[in-house]
């Protein structure tokens, strides 16, 4: 039968050989950034692509040190630009090129070279490369150097092989390609946490970030110490072993919290080795006592990091976040094993030598099921009437990729959840527009009914009894902790007015108080709405500030439309359709130890009105004086 071209039917295009296209390596990143970086943004958010750029770019020179080669990497940011040098091995000067250039290039597929390495899938610097505007990479071995220049992926120019004084080690420069990330900007409170993560992890290792030395004494003790938001109620025990670390304590917070590494790697989605460390932890403990006690009893307040390395690691996605290696290395010995023999092992025999911690643990321990046994009944009445409810219809519209629930393990659906959102709205109008205007793919909402309860100082009762509450818990399916997380991203999206502060603020307390690992790693963020519509024929503006506003205002000349929006439901469908993709406005909830959140909690939540009256009238006056200076 005689080939002939296909014709589609709806659009009248034609599909033959014509139509197929190859592209080398490098405009295939560019094409398709997000498959390697994930999202591009313009770095006002931790996961925009420019840090995942930086991240890359400093994997190879942490990959030296854990070698046991180079104790100092230099990064330095500034004006847009960054520059890494490392003091390791050097990249191979004869392949400097291909190392950057080519994908499935690169000496860590050589596990004799790289033993326990993060990046084993060649693309790391490649993307780094691909994406950046202006790209260097330097390396000096042997008294010998080699410089090779990119522009957006493209080879510039290459020294060749040439005399240095230069002490050994790798460089990188790169400038990322404005085209790709529109008005970008770095932030140091984006880049900190993840070079001091990188110390935590390699005690041993100094970086020193624009002149400012970071350095860990004590691995995950110091990052733990540094992270609790809430007093430990005994001092955190520490375990080093090979290839392992753990650390661990209990708090008076709500629910357990994990931090989870490996090869160095902060993998924010846990995975596999995060599951066996959280059960090992709650099996380990239960045996100890031998009291028959609820893992929920057990777990309720404790606060965990573990760090593993992992023969050629497999993760869930390009960005690493997520471990789904089910073995620790090609001798097939498995991670639950591997950790929970440990865990076992270490914890056991510290119970026994340190009765004085057994003894708080077990206090602990005693108070949480005393409590939980108090609802029991509440509890159980609310999870039946949680899936009674149809949520699709009344609070909640998903998104499809959760749609399919055999599609769970699928590692495409897993790389897909990174991108996942939940919008929680007030009131039917704002969360009509917004469902009408989301990606159904990706963008859930969830639909509140007035303003919610002021949950502080209230105990877990609450989140079952109100129904507000007890729904949200099961549409995040939070309750058993984060592992069951569906969205990444939970959006905090209100009205730019009073009462949409106020609802912001009642949302936040109670994540604080019941969910607080839900905000400290960065899956809690308040959307910023537009207050002004500036437009003309030819362009529209949207405005989040008065001087935004004016700057419109010029810019369009001839006097503009201005529209005031005073809530969400005011902006159509159409336009919210912007203001929610890809480049949608943002502010990530943080917390941090010096936050003393109890202390916030009970000033701004708490019972003490005439209090933050007086504050109010306080601050109010310095404004007042602050406007006659003017």
């Amino acid at each position: 039968m005689e080939e002939q071209n296909t014709v589609n039917n709806y659009t009248g295009t034609s599909y033959d050989e014509s139509n197929m296209i190859h592209l080398e390596d490098m405009e295939h990143i560019r094409l398709r950034p997000g498959m390697y970086i994930g999202k591009l943004g313009d770095g006002s958010h931790a996961d925009d692509g420019i840090y995942v750029l930086i991240k890359e770019a400093i994997d190879n020179s942490i990959d030296e040190f854990r070698m046991g080669e180079g104790k100092v990497i230099e990064v330095d940011v500034k004006d847009g630009k960054v520059r890494v040098r490392d003091y390791g091995r050097g990249i191979p000067l004869g392949s400097i090129v291909e190392a950057v250039s080519r994908l499935n290039t690169g000496s860590k597929y050589d596990s004799k070279a790289f033993k326990k390495s993060v990046g084993l899938n060649g693309v790391g610097t490649k993307a780094v490369n691909a994406l950046s505007w202006k790209f260097v990479v330097q390396a000096f071995r042997d008294g010998k150097t080699r410089r090779a220049e990119f522009k957006q992926g493209k080879l510039q120019s290459d020294t060749g092989i040439i005399d240095s004084n230069e002490p050994r080690g790798t460089l990188i420069e790169f400038e990322p390609d404005n085209t790709k990330f529109e008005n970008y900007a770095f932030h140091d409170d984006f880049i900190e946490p993840l070079l001091r993560n990188y110390c935590y992890l390699n005690t041993g290792l100094t970086i020193v970030f624009n002149g400012t030395k970071f350095h860990s004494k004590n691995g995950l003790l110091d990052l733990l110490t540094e992270n609790l938001t809430s007093d430990p109620l005994y001092p955190p025990i520490h375990f080093k072993g090979d290839d392992i670390e753990i650390v661990l304590t209990h708090t008076n917070q709500n629910n357990d919290e994990y931090y989870s590494f490996v090869n160095g790697q902060h993998t924010t989605h846990g995975g596999t080795h995060q599951t066996a460390y959280r059960e090992a932890l709650g099996k380990t403990i239960k045996e100890f006592f031998n009291k028959n006690q609820d893992l929920e009893d057990i777990r309720n307040g404790l606060v965990a990091a573990v760090a593993i390395n992992v023969e050629e690691p497999v993760f869930e996605s390009q960005t690493k976040t997520k471990l789904g290696s089910r073995d620790v290395n090609k001798e097939g010995l498995s991670v639950n094993k591997f950790i929970n023999d440990f865990v076992k092992r270490e914890l056991d025999n510290y119970l026994h030598k340190h009765p004085e911690v057994a003894d708080v643990m077990l206090q602990k321990i005693q108070a949480s099921e005393k409590e939980r046994k108090a609802i029991a009944g509440v509890t159980k009445l609310a999870r039946e009437r949680a899936k009674k409810v149809n949520m699709h219809n009344r609070k909640l519209r998903d998104c499809r990729i959760h749609f399919n629930d055999a599609l769970t393990k699928d590692q495409e659906k897993n790389a897909q959840i990174e991108n996942t959102c939940i919008f929680i709205t007030e009131g039917d109008s704002a969360s009509g527009s917004i469902t009408k205007s989301r990606d159904v793919q990706t963008q859930a909402v969830f639909s509140l009914r007035g303003k919610p309860l002021n949950s502080y100082g209230l105990t877990k009762k609450i989140v079952y009894e109100n129904e507000e509450f007890n729904l949200l818990q099961a549409a995040l399916n939070i309750e058993e902790g984060l592992d069951g997380l569906r969205y990444n991203k939970v959006i905090v999206a209100t009205d730019a007015d009073v009462d949409g502060m106020h609802i912001r603020l009642l949302m936040i307390t109670f994540f604080l108080q019941f969910f607080p690992d839900l905000i400290k790693k960065g899956h809690v963020y308040i959307l910023q709405t537009p207050l002004f519509r500036v437009r003309n024929k030819k362009e529209t503006i949207y405005c989040y500030s008065e001087e935004e506003r004016l700057n419109a205002i010029s810019k369009l000349g001839a006097n503009p439309e201005i529209t005031r929006f005073k809530g969400l439901g005011e902006i159509s469908p159409d336009e919210f359709r912007e203001l929610i993709g890809e480049n949608m406005r943002l502010d990530r909830v943080t917390l941090r130890k010096d936050d003393a959140v109890s202390d916030m909690l009970a000033f701004y939540m708490g019972k003490n009105t005439p209090e933050r009256q007086n504050f109010i009238i306080d601050n109010l006056v310095v404004e007042e004086d602050a406007a006659d200076e003017r």
